[in-house]
């Protein structure tokens, strides 16, 4: 355990020596404040936690001072969020039915992208969760590409980061379990139909559960980190010749992957949500009010 919290702050301050001249500057203007407040509220807490693993939270995540107090991921992630925004702001540009212009016709291609997924594996029904899931398709797919621009860093290639949105799918579609068929339905479905085997299979239902945010972290995590090290590793082989020819030949490499990841993660929170949401019995009624609420759903996120 000790190892682990080691490596973990050395890669901290390795990352803190590389982080972009934003983050510098924000740590410049705010990390005083940031770091009074870790002395005060958060430090005492890791210091009894981490005591008990024979550790300190300078070996967990490197030495506290002001200049790295607000992490790079987290003002990283915070520029993913506004730049969502801006991005979904110039590409819808003038809504048009009759002359959509380039930018218009892209978001509308990942709208109804998403909206197609849904109906498929949710039903029609899930059209209603369309916010969110293509909250996390937008501002997972930003974040990815972010690390492709100087000045940027992934803040997927954080494992806080994609903790925190693996956690937030979590807690999501069990929220609309337990909203839809009430806490003892939502946990009934875990245990599955056949009684005699039913402890066992809520056992094994309930831990699957909650290692989902771990899996969907992870996977985030550990294939746009890897990405990010093999386009380091082979730029530094022969400096000066490398460093600049060989990240632009495997661009699309890395677009590929920011794209794939973006899909993985949406498609997995999709099935989740499948999973605890189910049509209304009254189906033909039910899917005709779900049809003429589809088309209500592309006006939210085009205007």
């Amino acid at each position: 355990m000790f190892l682990f919290f080691q490596e973990q702050a050395e890669k901290a301050a390795e990352q803190v020596e590389q982080a972009p001249i934003l983050v510098k500057l924000v740590n410049q203007y705010f990390g005083q404040t940031a770091y009074d407040f870790e002395m005060k509220y958060t430090y005492p807490f890791w210091q009894k936690f981490l005591a008990k693993f024979g550790s300190t939270p300078e070996a967990a995540f490197g030495p506290y001072t002001p200049e790295n107090a607000i992490p790079w991921y987290t003002v990283m992630f915070v520029v993913a969020c506004i730049l969502s925004l801006v991005v979904i702001w110039m590409l819808k540009g003038r809504l048009s039915e009759e002359e959509p212009g380039p930018g218009q016709q892209t978001l509308e291609v990942g709208v109804l992208a998403v909206r197609s997924m849904l109906e498929d594996i949710v039903g029609p029904h899930g059209l209603q969760y369309f916010p969110v899931v293509m909250t996390f398709a937008v501002l997972i797919l930003i974040s990815n590409l972010m690390g492709m621009f100087p000045l940027f860093m992934s803040p997927t290639s954080a494992t806080s980061v994609t903790f925190a949105l693996g956690l937030s799918s979590f807690i999501y579609y069990n929220y609309i379990g337990i909203r839809e068929n009430g806490l003892f339905g939502h946990l009934k479905h875990f245990a599955g139909p056949i009684w005699w085997i039913a402890p066992l299979i809520f056992s094994i239902e309930l831990i699957s559960n909650l290692i989902r945010p771990f899996t969907l972290g992870i996977r985030l995590f550990a294939n746009m980190f890897a990405d990010e090290k093999v386009l380091d590793t082979i730029a530094h082989l022969v400096p000066g010749v490398t460093y600049w020819l060989v990240p632009i030949l495997l661009m699309p490499l890395s677009l590929f992957v920011a794209f794939i990841q973006t899909f993985v993660f949406v498609l997995l929170s999709q099935l989740y949500l499948s999973e605890v949401s189910h049509a209304p019995h009254d189906g033909h009624a039910e899917h005709g009010h779900a049809e003429d609420e589809s088309e209500e759903f592309m006006v939210p996120v085009l205007t």
